[in-house]
């Protein structure tokens, strides 16, 4: 490994650690603040850190203790104190649940009961057109609002990962909407990939290959991307698109891709660990959407490491 190599794998590790310990002392100081779990700490933030956890990776236990309690309840998940004006019951239930899988990918959740009810919940929110409509009248998703494609994506994962026969047709009516979907956007083009990259079917390999090359052809000269291809870079689509280049990484044409993505993001992490926020329009000013970006990043170094 030459010097410049063993400098980024150095800081890159670093970087790791250091999301990793912000976010382990963000996630519960929301419900110990507030009383009520939110998506963005208790779902968003808490999946990287179930994810840190199955990579090996140390936690204080009182990082996720409240949150593995309350997404071993989902019959719950709709009685939370948070603002019925801001909440989105259908978004909320996706981002627990993704949270949930990642917990039970772990293990600190052990009971597959739990992970199907978790799955069960969200049948009566997708579309007859397999979809999950979340902030269906924005242009683009964001880290906290999702957009159709990215809930679509983790709620079929969601009754995947459940494995149970009774959610097989809801499961392809999600794939078969994929395979249809007319794709402009970056987060959109990683959702589909996401979504579409263990099916062998002529179609979904060919959806599959499409959303790559948009991918690829979206990345900025700095190593990040925007929402559209020659948007301006930012750290939420940046991590969406490095998921989506993870399962391909080892191949030539998207190695490159994939350090350069991880480049951005190191020079973009904030001194205490985490992100600054993703917001549509740019700019903006969030604590929700800073947790949410800053769960989607340290995942996205985590699954490229």
């Amino acid at each position: 490994m030459g010097t410049a190599a063993l400098l980024l794998f150095l800081s890159s590790g670093q970087a790791e650690q250091r999301a990793i310990a912000y976010l382990a002392r963000e996630v519960p100081r929301w419900w110990k603040n507030n009383q009520c779990f939110s998506c963005h700490n208790n779902g968003d933030a808490a999946r990287a850190l179930y994810t840190a956890l199955r990579l090996s990776y140390e936690l204080p236990a009182e990082a996720l203790s409240d949150t593995t309690r309350w997404l071993s309840r989902p019959a719950g998940w709709d009685e939370n104190r948070g603002d019925p004006q801001v909440s989105d019951k259908k978004l909320a239930r996706i981002q627990f649940a993704a949270a949930l899988v990642e917990a039970f990918e772990y293990g600190v959740v052990k009971d597959l009961k739990v992970l199907r009810e978790s799955a069960e919940s969200l049948l009566p929110y997708q579309d007859p057109d397999g979809s999950w409509k979340v902030d269906a009248g924005a242009a683009v998703g964001s880290p906290v609002t999702y957009g159709v494609g990215i809930a679509t994506w983790l709620a079929r994962q969601a009754l995947e990962k459940a494995n149970d026969g009774r959610f097989r047709e809801p499961v392809e009516r999600a794939a078969e909407w994929f395979r249809k979907v007319q794709i402009s956007s970056v987060p959109d083009a990683a959702a589909a990939a996401l979504a579409l990259q263990a099916l062998s079917d002529t179609r979904s390999r060919a959806k599959f290959r499409e959303c790559l090359n948009l991918i690829r052809r979206g990345q900025a000269s700095d190593g990040g991307w925007g929402p559209y291809i020659h948007a301006p870079p930012e750290p939420f689509d940046t991590a969406l698109a490095l998921l989506a280049l993870a399962g391909e990484r080892t191949l030539p044409e998207f190695r490159s891709a994939v350090e350069k993505g991880r480049s951005y993001l190191l020079r973009t992490q904030l001194s205490e660990g985490g992100w600054r926020e993703t917001t549509r329009p740019p700019g903006g000013q969030s604590y929700a959407q800073h947790i949410s970006t800053s769960g989607w990043a340290a995942l996205a170094l985590l699954e490229t490491r």
